[in-house]
């Protein structure tokens, strides 16, 4: 039924937790698993406006960032990739620049995913909210099943 999953991830806490529940949706015919990390537009733009602020050439220091954005990234999916094939999961790993609500949704629909799985808050959760913007977004726009995972 859920043969090709999408898990979005930005490596925090809620996100490591649905790591589980991927794993556990073997169970309901999961075979395939994209890992996504979405490197957000809107951090790059703000480190822009900081650098252009200092005076600094923008255009090379942000190629730099995003390099060891990608570099850091790739290092964390390293063993979110081999803990999924542990599990006997074929796994897919993609990195991509965005704005991560817009990419989570345009990556489902490409790869054709049977359900998305992801944490209700990333890194830059507010306490006080419901769901984080993100998964709020992806819920109320994808045509896939999303699951969502609590923090507690």
């Amino acid at each position: 039924m859920f043969e090709k999953l999408l898990y979005p991830t930005d490596f925090s806490d809620v996100s490591k937790k649905a790591l589980a529940y991927v794993k556990g949706m073997q169970s309901a015919g999961a075979r395939q698993v994209i890992v996504l990390r979405v490197i957000s537009e809107k951090k790059m733009k703000c480190i822009s406006k900081g650098i252009s602020m200092a005076g600094r050439d923008t255009a090379s220091f942000l190629k730099d960032v995003c390099e060891g954005l990608i570099q850091e990234a790739s290092d964390e999916m390293e063993p979110v990739e081999s803990e999924l094939k542990a599990a006997g999961l074929d796994v897919k790993v993609r990195i991509d620049c965005g704005q991560p609500h817009a990419k989570i949704l345009e990556i489902a629909e490409e790869e054709d995913v049977s359900a998305i799985v992801l944490g209700s808050h990333g890194r830059s959760n507010l306490a006080e909210m419901l769901l984080g913007s993100v998964s709020e977004y992806v819920i109320r726009h994808a045509n896939k099943p999303v699951l969502v995972i609590k923090r507690d």
